[in-house]
């Protein structure tokens, strides 16, 4: 009978010379982690064999490693795509992953448009549009300030198909639109507005300060002090805006700076983007590190960083250059449509600039310490005190808890919440109609709603066998959810968490356990238990306030299910419905004129 060891060092001595993707799973079939590889022998082998390189968090991790598996791919740009599609498919914990998938936002300005419009965007795509950002701060903010000064169009009203009666919108009036819709503008003048809006956002803001100057000296003239305050505050916005430029850059030019720093425990990547030579964004992001070096390390980021956001420069400068950077270069590179240059700057303007990024790294960690403490004590070392204090089997790395929701047994529902090494997952998050429970019944609810989620391991939209079912109630609700455990098959422990004394009960005995009250442990518990019940009286608000509407509206002639729906959608309560005019029923919820009489005489009869 071969050992663990003959088993993995017979599956890396056959290991391809190709590039491709690892994955490392644990003993209970989790993904610990995904690498891709130029090379997968001489990289798998580096993780098993080598020590002399290896931080704590590798050998933790590999402490874990029970099997590994790779995929050959045909190039090492494939291996790029595929490694980063792997890691947001499993979210394996050892991966560096940028918290939330943040994505800057953008201007987006439709220039094709006969009368062009202005909206925030988060997704970049390729397209006919002209995008500009990204944008540092509050967006809505920046959006007003824009508006204040240029009447450009919001709404997705389509021009050619609007009624002979159509009025403009609130934004007209207060002059933050200039009404292309009913022909308050000509095109002419209409595409001036449109010019100076890209010259200040390409960095020409001249005209924008004499404008919001004379809005306040107007305002406080007429005694409209209000109005002078806010030209003020958006004075101080632009200003703040003119301080990021960066003072030793003499040229207008556009970079993406990165530098990565570790202090042996914690690694953060600094991310600083100049767009018209001016720093509209210096983010620091925490990573989980477990790469065998820098140049690794920072080509994990890259990946992850560009395919939340789309490549805008066409250099891109890093303190430490990336490993297969050819490589990384062409996944870019198809991805924005253009040529993207990687560089790691050794003198001059753009070392200045990676240098600026490493003291911002360096500056985060000294004063982030003890916040990476307490954030690890919170998630990660409150779950492994749980695992000791309840003694569970193994470390609870998925933690589904549920609760059930409903008032009298009238739409009942539940909710499935789900934390990742003690922290929630909210893409993850799964929300049920009880289906065959009458009346108001919690355990038998329960007890379908555990047999459904069981039913679906293994399914994309579910994903991965829980480690620790968490319940919300008592030992009622707990032996309901224990039967349907039992009957599928799996081996899942279950504990439940009652309310009132906060009792821990488990499916050993009958007998409550008292986690310490000021504990990790317990503070993780009434989380993921609290969590639970916000979702899951949300969503049974939700569908209340929808039934209740949809009862009301099936009273009124010529409202059937579609436009009950498309009225709900529009107006989202029964007060906004009885408070619209009859043109706002025609107009924003799309019912003919008779229709839209009934609805409105049968709320003012």
């Amino acid at each position: 009978m071969k050992t663990l060891r003959e088993k993995l060092d017979e599956k890396i001595k056959a290991l391809p010379d190709a590039p491709g993707v690892y994955i490392m799973y644990d003993k209970d079939g989790h993904i610990l982690y995904v690498g891709k590889a130029k090379v997968l022998k001489n990289r798998v082998k580096q993780y098993f064999y080598l020590t002399a390189n290896k931080t704590e968090k590798v050998s933790t991790m590999m402490s874990h490693v029970y099997d590994f598996r790779y995929i050959i791919t045909k190039s090492e740009t494939d291996a790029l795509s595929l490694e980063n599609n792997l890691i947001k498919k499993y979210n394996p914990p050892y991966n560096i992953m940028l918290k939330d998938d943040k994505q800057y936002p953008y201007l987006r300005l439709y220039i094709n448009d006969d009368f062009p419009r202005l909206e925030i965007t988060r997704k970049v795509r390729k397209d006919n549009t002209k995008y500009f950002g990204p944008i540092m701060g509050n967006s809505k903010e920046y959006l007003n300030l824009i508006r204040d000064i240029f009447p450009i169009v919001g709404c997705r009203q389509n021009f050619d198909r609007l009624p002979k009666n159509f009025r403009p919108c609130l934004n007209y009036h207060l002059g933050r639109c200039s009404a292309p819709c009913v022909g308050k503008i000509s095109k002419e003048d209409y595409a001036k507005t449109v010019k100076r809006l890209i010259d200040f956002l390409n960095g020409d803001d001249k005209y924008v300060a004499e404008q919001l100057k004379e809005h306040m000296f107007a305002a406080s003239e007429n005694m409209e002090y209000e109005k002078a305050l806010l030209a003020k505050q958006r004075l101080d916005l632009l200003q703040r805006l003119k301080e990021t430029r960066v003072v030793n850059l003499t040229k207008v030019v556009d970079y993406d700076v990165f530098h990565l720093c570790a202090d042996g425990v914690a690694t953060v990547v600094t991310a600083i983007c100049i767009r018209k030579g001016k720093v509209t964004s210096c983010e620091n992001y925490p990573v989980i590190d477990v790469s065998l070096n820098e140049s690794q390390a920072m080509s994990s980021f890259l990946t992850q960083y560009y395919s939340n956001n789309r490549a805008e420069v066409k250099e891109v400068l890093c303190g430490v250059l990336p490993e297969n950077i050819e490589a990384l270069e062409e996944f870019l590179s198809e991805a924005a449509g253009k040529k993207v240059v990687i560089s790691s700057p050794q003198r001059g303007t753009k070392k200045q600039l990676t240098d600026m990024a490493l003291n911002n790294a360096l500056d985060y960690l000294e004063k982030n310490k003890n916040e990476k403490d307490k954030h690890y004590m919170s998630s990660v070392g409150a779950a492994e005190q749980l695992q000791q204090l309840l003694k569970l089997k193994k470390f609870p790395h998925r933690m589904e808890c549920y609760d059930i929701s409903n008032i009298q047994g009238v739409d009942k529902v539940a909710s499935m919440v789900v934390f990742i090494n003690g922290e929630p997952q909210t893409k993850l998050y799964r929300r049920f109609k009880i289906k065959t429970v009458e009346g108001a019944n919690d355990f038998a609810s329960m007890a379908e709603v555990i047999s459904r989620r069981l039913a679906k391991i293994g399914d994309e939209q579910f994903g991965t066998t829980p480690d620790l079912i968490v319940i919300d109630g008592g030992l009622g609700q707990l032996g309901y959810a224990q039967k349907q455990v039992e009957q599928s098959g799996y081996d899942i422990e279950l504990i439940s968490l009652a309310k009132r004394e906060e009792e821990v009960f488990t499916t050993r005995d009958h007998n409550s356990i008292m986690l310490p009250r000021r504990s990790y442990a317990l503070n993780l518990l009434i989380n993921i238990r609290d969590e639970a019940h916000r979702f899951a009286i949300t969503y049974f608000r939700n569908l209340h306030l929808r039934n209740a509407l949809k009862s009301e509206l099936e009273k009124i002639d010529g409202i059937g299910d579609k436009r009950q729906k498309l009225l709900f959608r529009q107006f989202k309560t029964i007060e906004n419905i009885q408070n619209a005019t009859v043109e706002q029923l025609m107009e924003t919820g799309g019912l003919n004129r008779k229709t839209a009489e009934n609805v409105f005489n049968y709320f003012h009869a």
